[in-house]
């Protein structure tokens, strides 16, 4: 699941954990701080610039605690599209935070924020035009 690291080259210490939703995964830092957010060593408005409603999703662990710029988060994320991306970086963030205080894992549970969303696209069978779409029947 998600594990605790703390940075050696200085003294300021950092909560890791991994997030995973449809094909993407992102890889999680939280720390203390101001409240900056960097996706792939951008800042998260630039690199999701195409919806506000994706950035208001990214805050929905903070917002459950009522921790909104108290934490610094950086993640690296890869694969899917970019509301899995969203659902992925959500999940890992709080899964960092219950690493940090364990007292906020019942708070972010209520608010849906530590289930893993496990579906995901179904392959293409052999001899169907699909997933699950076949030819059509015909009677006669």
């Amino acid at each position: 699941m998600a594990q605790a690291s703390t940075t050696k080259a200085s003294n300021h210490s950092y909560y890791y954990a991994i997030g995973r939703r449809k094909s993407a995964t992102a890889r999680v830092r939280v720390s203390n701080g101001k409240g900056e957010i960097k996706v792939n060593d951008k800042p998260v408005a630039e690199y999701f610039s195409d919806s506000k409603y994706l950035l208001n999703k990214l805050n929905d662990p903070f917002i459950a605690i009522d921790a909104i710029g108290k934490h610094d988060v950086s993640v690296k994320v890869s694969g899917g599209g970019h509301d899995g991306q969203i659902e992925a970086i959500r999940l890992g963030i709080s899964r960092a935070l219950v690493l940090q205080n364990e007292d906020l894992k019942s708070t972010l549970k209520r608010a849906d924020l530590l289930g893993r969303d496990s579906r995901e696209k179904e392959r293409k069978k052999f001899g169907f035009k699909g997933a699950r779409k076949q030819r059509q029947f015909t009677k006669r």
